[in-house]
């Protein structure tokens, strides 16, 4: 009965869910502490519908298999309403004044969500878009590669103790997806959180 009360509370609040953009890229080399480094974080908005596959969107690549991509981290989600803190940390750092914008995408998100944080999903939630299904796995762990997308060495740092790490998902029904779509979010058993999962991951960033 919770479960069901659950599912049908979730359908009321789908409205207030949105994909605000779509975003995929090639992995690349950029320039990255005097080397050059192959990445995926570089990713570029989507117009049109993209297909959804088992391994992720079509046209969209990841650099280190190791940490990004396979099934389990097929998609990566980002909230929109984070956008804003990551804006004031760069203007902080002085590089407001190079380049105040910080476009969809910047974080090396595939989804740009409003109105889903972390502190409301749990793992094996699932998103439910008109023709595909995403499943809610684990956190976004950050590394050196965020702090070159940001423009600053403390990036990742402040992302393992804000909590604002996005969360990758599985591909549960193949389909396409657009900007612009509203979702449905679907609670699974919901016995570990996001911010839960992230927390045990950062003693290493928080040192």
């Amino acid at each position: 009965m919770e479960l069901a009360d659950s599912r049908a509370s979730a359908v009321k609040l789908a409205a207030a869910h949105r994909l605000l953009s779509v975003q995929v890229g090639a992995a690349r080399r950029v320039p990255l502490g005097g080397r050059s480094v192959l990445t995926g974080m570089v990713k570029r908005p989507v117009n049109d519908a993209v297909p959804v596959l088992p391994l992720g969107l079509r046209g969209d690549e990841q650099a280190d298999l190791s940490i990004h991509g396979g099934l389990e981290k097929a998609v990566y989600a980002y909230p929109a309403e984070h956008y804003a803190f990551w804006q004031a940390a760069r203007r902080e750092q002085g590089l407001g004044l190079i380049d105040d914008s910080l476009p969809h995408g910047s974080l090396g998100e595939n989804l740009t969500l409003l109105g889903l944080l972390e502190n409301q999903v749990w793992a094996g939630d699932v998103l439910r878009f008109p023709d595909c299904e995403l499943q809610v796995r684990i956190p976004r762990e950050p590394c050196y590669k965020f702090n070159a997308a940001m423009g600053f060495a403390r990036a990742s740092k402040m992302m393992a103790q804000s909590g604002l790490c996005g969360f990758y998902l599985s591909v549960l029904t193949p389909g396409s997806i657009s900007a612009g779509q509203e979702f449905e979010l679907l609670p699974g058993r919901r016995s570990i959180g996001i911010p839960q999962l992230f927390a045990a991951k950062m003693t290493k960033h928080l040192r």
